[in-house]
């Protein structure tokens, strides 16, 4: 068994909850070296591990992946470097803030051949999978009309500086509406159109912080995607309705709080009480049942497992790059509808 060495730079919410955990208890990753500028937070999950001050100091022979959970702004000048010195590279969503510097970035991640990824995790959400076993199955027949909301509440802006900027690539659109489109993508393709409402809620907001945009595909599926910081008490977070029926998942996936928590990602850690699973109620056989629908079996485990199966054997890619630069696309498209206040063509 090959097993990978892995730098990882940042080490704040995102790498304490979606990437230690998963690296730290897989024995074909072995974690190395830890980029921070001034704290020493990764002692506390690797007592041993080598700190460096700067970016460059991860890209030495003993790396294989680079795992890069910095600030959005810092993206593509990381990547690019970490591509340029022939390590595979693992970013947090965003990729990067334009489509035309992801179509860069995965080619030279082609030219130097190594495996560039992005960690569009929501994939594996009970909520998405689920629905993808749904409409495999012809469960609600032909889908209409689908909507994702992840709200929360915030009385104040975000507390991390770097994402209350305006810079290109920070905002709301870009920190959980790359998840939601991204999901749409991966269960229904491409849309032909977007149409979207991109608002500045918070009191001298300079970033987006709430937004609701509809993507529209050519056979009349229309799957709107959601979110806002001044929700209290939340609506469905999935709803995918068709031409027999209807799945509703009123909760979130619980794979972050529980990560949040300190579980161990192992085994069967994300399992939901029934009362959590999302309900079908539609017609089978000339039947109408309303009833639970367990969840699919899938977890954020899926995402570091073809991660490995790519660098290692060749896998195909579960996130596709070509999946990537389209959804930055919809996103530059939905900021031009919004601006424009109508419908545009992808």
């Amino acid at each position: 068994m090959k097993k990978i060495n892995v730098a990882i730079a940042g080490s704040g919410y995102s790498t304490r909850v979606f990437h230690v955990p998963f690296f730290k208890n897989d024995h074909r990753f072995k974690v190395v070296k830890f980029f921070e500028r001034s704290t020493t937070r990764a002692l506390a999950w690797f007592p041993d591990i080598d700190i460096v001050s700067s970016f460059e100091k991860l890209l030495t022979d003993e790396v294989d992946l680079i795992v890069i959970t910095t600030p959005n702004q810092t993206h593509y000048e990381f990547v690019k470097q970490a591509l340029l010195a022939k390590k595979h590279v693992l970013v947090e969503k965003p990729l990067v803030a334009t489509s035309t510097q992801a179509v860069e970035l995965a080619e030279l991640a082609k030219q130097q051949g190594v495996v560039l990824y992005t960690y569009q995790n929501r994939r594996w959400d009970a909520s998405v999978a689920t629905a993808r076993e749904i409409l495999s199955r012809g469960l609600i027949g032909k889908p209409v009309d689908g909507e994702i909301r992840i709200d929360r509440y915030a009385k104040d802006k975000n507390a991390k500086a770097w994402k209350e900027t305006g810079d290109k690539g920070t905002g709301l659109v870009y920190d959980l509406g790359v998840h939601l489109i991204d999901q749409a993508v991966s269960l229904f393709g491409k849309p032909q159109a977007v149409f979207a409402d991109i608002r500045y809620q918070h009191q001298g907001a300079l970033s987006d912080d709430n937004f609701d945009i509809h993507l529209y595909y050519e056979n009349g599926l229309k799957v709107a995607v959601k979110a806002s910081k001044y929700v209290r008490e939340t609506t469905p977070h999935f709803a995918l309705h068709g031409d027999l029926g209807s799945y509703i998942k009123h909760h979130t996936d619980n794979q972050e709080s529980l990560l949040n928590q300190g579980i161990i990602p192992q085994g069967n850690w994300n399992e939901e009480n029934e009362s959590d699973w999302g309900i079908l109620h539609t017609e089978v056989e000339g039947e109408i049942i309303r009833k639970p629908y367990p969840n699919a079996k899938v977890s954020y485990l899926d995402l570091v497992d073809n991660l490995y199966q790519v660098i290692v054997n060749g896998a195909e890619p579960a996130i596709k790059m070509e999946e990537v630069v389209f959804v930055l696309h919809i996103i530059e498209k939905a900021f031009e509808s919004a601006e424009k206040g109508k419908k545009v063509a992808l």
